[in-house]
């Protein structure tokens, strides 16, 4: 039976809540921006707007980072509140999507060939891209569920040794 690692020092714990929440926040500021602009170049108003709230969770989680690094405490509830943001939008959008699914923009990306091997497998191309369409939306919402909720239970269980490190180096 191997023997159960110690936990982290309060200031190796703030330093890897810092690190996590800058790429993450990154990642969501930017990939959120670009699914925004993808979505207002194709005119759709309700994935340009959920892009941007995405976004803006990013640049929030940010924030909680900025805060950590000039000593404040409270940029714990920043990086917490920007996954619940996070969370609640997504799986919103997601919800949305699956009460009003829409293949018709799927439909002509099928090259000849995908369309025969769909009919080859019993499958007519609408039932398919339905299939795929709930498939995908379906995964987003339980991506988004696990990552999200994973980060905010993750950042809640570091907030007492996060407080002690900021309490060392700034007091």
């Amino acid at each position: 039976m191997a023997a159960k690692r110690p936990p982290f020092l309060p200031a190796q714990a703030l330093q890897r809540v810092i690190h996590i929440a800058r790429l993450d926040g990154m990642g969501v500021l930017t990939i959120a921006g670009i699914f925004a602009l993808a979505s207002a170049l194709m005119h759709d108003q309700i994935g340009t707007v959920i892009g941007l709230i995405v976004a803006g969770a990013g640049a929030v989680e940010l924030h909680g980072v900025a805060l950590l690094r000039h000593g404040a405490e409270r940029g714990m509830r920043w990086l917490v509140g920007s996954q619940i943001v996070l969370l609640v939008v997504v799986l919103g959008y997601v919800a949305l999507r699956l009460s009003h699914i829409d293949t018709a923009m799927m439909k002509p990306l099928l090259t000849e060939q995908q369309r025969q091997a769909i009919a080859q497998s019993g499958l007519g191309v609408d039932a398919f891209l339905r299939m795929v369409y709930i498939g995908t939306y379906a995964l987003v919402g339980v991506a988004t569920l696990l990552y999200q909720g994973g980060l905010t239970v993750y950042y809640q269980r570091r907030r007492s040794a996060v407080a002690a490190a900021l309490r060392e180096f700034f007091n």
